[in-house]
């Protein structure tokens, strides 16, 4: 037990810087091993009833969120257990649903999809990501990814000290709205705006950039945030950054809830095309107060993801709720019988 504390002790010490937040999250992936799982799922009722009434109706409806199903349904042959899957491919995937799974008895049967899912799965699946459109029951969101996604700041610059222009980085390809960012705004005077990656885009072979790390980014008032396969992966960081994020609507969300943020709220809505996107510097550069407005609701936004104890809470529920509806329960007490 001494040993599996100090393990954890340099883990922890890893994960406060952020170029090692990688390696603390394989570590700790590793070192969960060192507890038997008989000991994860004793924990379960204690950690169940850690619910402050306070926010009782927030994780409610945040389990509520996530998992939308109600009615009940039946796990067929394609369901796996967590023994039946391997770290081998897509090892962040596997350590986050095992971090959850461990709590639970180890013939828990469920169906999973990993990677970036932008439909809505026939049956019941946990994902990391879904449709925002549409009746998305299907996709039960867990926080998968997460070394890759939630990646936060702690933004020291205040807005007003920050370069008057809007950046992006990121791996662009034909037919796609990264494409049409880099072609109409690549030599724009009050953009830094470049594709990281070597694909040709239009009729200009020579629209890559460097790439910049989010603190050389950081140094710009305006961030720009386009979805990829699915979801943005900077979405987070710039929402918890002293710099306003400029996007399209999000037509993917993840454990993040991109499907409720708000426009003129907590970011500022772009066109489909991008083609306001001078228009929209001009507007914020001669109203800064607005600016900062949105700033301070986006950084609102991002903190409710910041409290480990809640997150691991509410990822517990979805799983519990989720065993529920397909008649695995067991006969543990119900905390919140609401979302059973």
């Amino acid at each position: 037990m001494r040993v599996c504390c100090i393990s954890y002790s340099v883990v922890f010490i890893l994960a406060r810087s952020q170029k090692n937040s990688k390696l603390a999250f394989y570590l700790r992936g590793l070192l969960a091993g060192v507890l038997p799982n008989q000991w994860y799922r004793q924990q379960l009722p204690r950690l169940l009833a850690c619910v402050d009434e306070s926010e009782r109706a927030y994780i409610e409806s945040r389990v509520a969120y996530y998992n939308k199903r109600q009615a009940g349904f039946e796990i067929d042959g394609q369901a796996a257990t967590m023994s039946q899957l391997s770290p081998k491919k897509q090892s962040a995937y596997y350590y986050d649903l095992r971090e959850v799974l461990r709590y639970f008895p180890a013939n828990t049967l469920f169906h999973h999809e990993f990677g970036d899912v932008t439909r809505v799965p026939t049956v019941p699946c946990l994902v990391k990501s879904r449709p925002i459109c549409g009746d998305n029951r299907n996709s039960v969101l867990l926080k998968l990814n997460s070394v890759r996604h939630y990646v936060f700041v702690n933004d020291e610059t205040a807005f007003c000290d920050k370069k008057a222009m809007a950046v992006w980085r990121g791996k662009a390809k034909l037919n796609h709205p990264r494409s049409r960012l880099v072609q109409d705004w690549f030599r724009h005077p009050r953009c830094d705006v470049g594709q990281s990656n070597k694909v040709p885009i239009g009729d200009n072979p020579h629209k890559r950039k460097e790439t910049l790390t989010i603190e050389e980014q950081l140094q710009f008032k305006y961030i720009i945030s386009v979805e990829g396969n699915d979801v943005a992966t900077n979405l987070k960081w710039i929402l918890s950054s002293n710099s306003l994020c400029l996007m399209r609507k999000p037509r993917y969300e993840t454990w993040f809830m991109e499907g409720l943020l708000r426009a003129g709220v907590h970011y500022v809505q772009l066109n489909e095309d991008f083609s306001d996107l001078d228009e929209k510097m001009r507007y914020f550069d001669a109203h800064p107060e607005q600016a900062l407005a949105i700033i301070a609701n986006a950084n609102r936004w991002a903190l409710q993801f910041k409290d480990a104890r809640r997150e691991r809470l509410i990822s517990l529920l979805v799983m519990q709720k989720y065993r529920d509806l397909t008649g695995q329960a067991e006969q543990a007490s119900e905390l919140l019988p609401s979302q059973a």
